[in-house]
């Protein structure tokens, strides 16, 4: 398999283009989901279609370690490539090229901040991003506005933003178009909205939702599957 070939093949690709095939170049969007269920898996195989249809990513991973985190994109890369990609340690190696990893406390995190650190890597010319992957945002202490905020970063730097939230069982708000809390709130603010439920029989696949998504590149309702050990999205 060729690397435009597993580009092709990847069920991510009915979130690149809009419905007149143009590219997003703009979009804020969430993965949630109650905890074990494959979030980062998600925002991972993100970053890596990303990377791969050319693009920088900043993976900002929150309260997480470096190494951890880069285990998942080892381990996803993996069982991706174990389809006899052709010149997989060239793809690889292009991944590590165009994907960073910054790490922050929990406590630590906020726009300011993030954008101090971007800044600097910008406007030294060391890496500019086009998409930032945020992972461990805790939208349970989270307002409004700093979730503008962001949004508001996202359009001052011509960003693709994408967090991860946890949904609890026993809480049971949701919003009108079924974002289950602490997102149903806020869910105004993303373009795309993601929710993965479980499998309902032990060999079924879990269900990745997409419930919104403004920018015109897949309808509300498409549905793919996640394969519950691997956590890879099939096709």
């Amino acid at each position: 398999m060729l690397k435009q070939d597993l580009i092709a093949k990847n069920p991510l690709r009915i979130l690149n283009q809009d419905a007149q095939g143009n590219p997003v170049p703009q979009r804020m969007g969430l993965v949630i989901a109650r905890a074990g269920l494959g979030k980062t898996a998600i925002l991972v195989q993100i970053a890596l279609d990303s990377i791969l249809r050319g693009n920088k990513i900043i993976h900002v991973s929150i309260g997480q370690s470096l190494d951890k985190t880069r285990v998942w994109y080892d381990d996803i890369f993996k069982d991706i490539a174990v389809a006899e990609l052709e010149n997989a340690a060239a793809i690889e190696e292009e991944i590590m090229r165009n994907r960073m990893i910054m790490t922050f406390n929990v406590s630590a995190f906020n726009r300011p901040k993030l954008e101090e650190r971007l800044n600097d890597l910008v406007q030294q010319d060391v890496y500019r991003p086009d998409c930032l992957i945020i992972d461990g945002f805790d939208f349970a202490k989270a307002t409004r506005e700093e979730l503008a905020d962001l949004r508001e970063l996202m359009e001052v730097m011509g960003l693709n933003i994408w967090f991860s939230a946890v949904s609890h069982r026993e809480d049971n708000r949701a919003s009108a178009i079924g974002v289950p809390a602490p997102c149903h709130e806020v869910d105004d603010l993303f373009d795309t909205i993601m929710l993965i439920q479980p499998a309902t029989g032990q060999q079924g696949y879990n269900k990745l939702n997409i419930i919104k998504d403004s920018t015109g590149c897949a309808a509300a309702g498409t549905t793919l599957e996640l394969d519950p050990v691997s956590l890879i999205i099939q096709g």
